[in-house]
């Protein structure tokens, strides 16, 4: 099956002509990562040498050094050097969902017109990284066509009822919010026909810089009024999450410095905040392991998938399940900070789990 992938690129323009950074950043990331020029010239296929005459020409572009050498202390990047890295970081995390979705249409649009094209499955998902990962390993699946879409909670619901797709993956809390939500999601779902497919757990809490020096220990520390906070986006699962947490906590969104300035997914929140443009913000802890921030638990929630029980012996969802209930699966979940699978690929009817979570 063909794949698109669409990729933010980013130019600088000088008096004579533009200039990529797409080389330049993967060699400054490899040094950020490893400390060594020799391992980044490796990594990006060329010889030492070549990569110093591409670090030397980048400086002499910006008329600043982007990495420094310390005589047995390996090669580093000035702060320059880690700007650049972090900037092409926020980039990706802010609109990497966005392109995935486009890829995902072109792709589908192009397979229409293509012959002997395999059956597809269509997800449509809250953005998470258990989901990314499950992307991954379906699209190595031969003879599988997938159709993943990120959206929200209720926008994936709807797609569900609408049959614009066949599995649609939404999250909710554990603990006392979760009636609440639970009677949310049930009152979209007919028990004669849906039904509900485990997946994993994640940890949802407050992404602050290490050594969490304004001491930052729950949701009440929000209303300090030198901390600053980035929200997400209104409509998003976690931002109704948020939501229903301040309110269960009595705490009112005006007196939290920030809360107007949104971001689109988690890892643009945890990139946001690492960045030094706030001082906090609510997501996942793999979002914050990956911008190298520490995080302060607030509320464990499941992520799980639906779909309609007439498709549980279609041949692509068979083999989802037995993806993500595999081996592999689930030792790559392992691998993101604050997940767990949960009961993947068993099959529940809603009104079985709605009993057991609510």
């Amino acid at each position: 099956m063909m794949r698109i992938q669409i990729e933010a690129l980013w130019n600088f323009t000088s008096e004579t002509s533009p200039h990529s950074m797409r080389v330049i950043l993967s060699i400054l990331r490899e040094i950020k990562q490893t400390g060594t020029l020799a391992s980044a010239a490796d990594h990006s296929g060329m010889s030492y040498r070549h990569a110093w005459n591409l670090v030397d020409q980048w400086s002499a572009f910006f008329g600043e050094p982007l990495v420094e050498r310390q005589r047995g202390k390996g090669t580093h990047l000035t702060a320059l050097g880690n700007k650049l890295v972090w900037a092409e970081q926020h980039l990706n995390a802010r609109l990497g969902p966005q392109l995935h979705n486009i890829a995902q249409e072109l792709e589908m649009e192009l397979a229409s017109l293509l012959p002997d094209v395999p059956p597809r499955i269509r997800i449509h998902a809250s953005h998470g990284f258990a989901i990314s990962k499950l992307g991954e390993f379906i699209a190595r699946e031969p003879g599988t066509n997938l159709d993943l879409r990120y959206m929200s909670n209720q926008a994936s619901l709807e797609s569900l009822r609408a049959q614009e797709c066949e599995l649609a993956a939404i999250h909710l809390p554990h603990g006392e919010l979760r009636k609440r939500a639970a009677a949310d999601c049930k009152r979209w779902l007919d028990p004669s026909i849906y039904c509900v497919l485990g997946f994993v757990t994640r940890e949802m809490g407050l992404f602050v810089k290490r050594g969490n020096p304004l001491n930052i220990t729950g949701l009440h520390s929000l209303v300090d009024p030198t901390i600053t906070f980035v929200n997400r986006d209104a409509g998003s699962g976690t931002r109704l999450l948020f939501e229903q947490l301040l309110a269960q906590e009595k705490i009112e969104s005006d007196r939290i410095p920030g809360y107007q300035n949104v971001e689109l997914t988690h890892a643009a929140v945890a990139a946001h905040v690492a960045r030094g443009m706030a001082d906090t913000g609510f997501g996942v802890e793999a979002a914050a392991v990956e911008f190298d921030l520490d995080f302060v638990h607030v509320i464990r929630e499941d992520y799980f998938f639906l779909c309609r029980s007439n498709i549980l012996n279609s041949k692509p969802i068979e083999r989802l399940r037995e993806i993500i209930s595999g081996t592999d699966y689930r030792r790559a979940v392992s691998t993101l900070p604050g997940y767990a699978v949960s009961d993947a690929g068993i099959v529940k009817t809603v009104k079985k789990f709605f009993r057991e979570n609510s």
